[in-house]
This record gives structure tokens, C-alpha cells and sequence, in this order.
């Protein structure tokens, strides 16, 4: 079968495959893991991920942000908790 004549053949393929050697930085992954056991590893390997994925091109920017804002929240949440039972034994305590 001919093509027509005003056909002409596309210059670049129609998708552009994926380039299986980029891989998901390692920091990004202990992160958003951390942050479930002690929020402030998720907190500060979030921040040293996204450095190093800015510079690299690595995968893994939205579990780097997710280890932080979990870092965060959980790092707020321990605290009140301390604060808040501190003040509950200090009001309780007798002098």
C-alpha cells in the first residue's frame, strides 16, 4: 500500500519513552518512612532530598514533601503532648 503523496513521515517517535535509569532518591524514601517513627528524620532528610533532587533530576519530590509535612505534623503533635502533660503533673502535683 502507497502513501499519498502530501503524506510525510513524523519526524520524532509519537511517545517519548521512559528513561528507566532515573530512580527514586533513597532520602526521599527514608523520609516519608521516618517521619511514622520519629518525625524530625522525616523532617530534615525531606529537606536534604529535595536538595539533592533539584540537583540530580531523581523521582521522589512528592514523598520528599510528604515526609515533611508528616515530620512537621508529627513533630507539633509530640510536642503538645509533652507540653500539655507536663502542665497536667504540675497541676496535679501538691506543695
Amino acid at each position: 500500500m502507497t502513501q499519498p503523496p502530501h503524506y510525510q513521515a513524523p519526524d520524532a517517535p509519537a511517545f517519548t519513552p521512559y528513561d528507566w535509569r532515573v530512580g527514586t532518591n533513597t532520602l526521599a524514601i527514608v523520609s516519608l518512612i521516618g517521619a511514622f517513627f520519629i518525625p524530625i528524620v522525616g523532617v530534615i532528610t525531606g529537606f536534604i532530598a529535595l536538595g539533592q533532587i533539584k540537583r540530580t533530576g531523581e523521582n521522589g519530590r512528592g514523598l520528599a514533601i510528604a515526609g515533611i509535612i508528616i515530620g512537621i505534623a508529627g513533630t507539633v503533635l509530640w510536642s503538645l503532648v509533652v507540653v500539655l502533660s507536663i502542665l497536667v503533673s504540675l497541676s496535679t502535683t501538691t506543695f
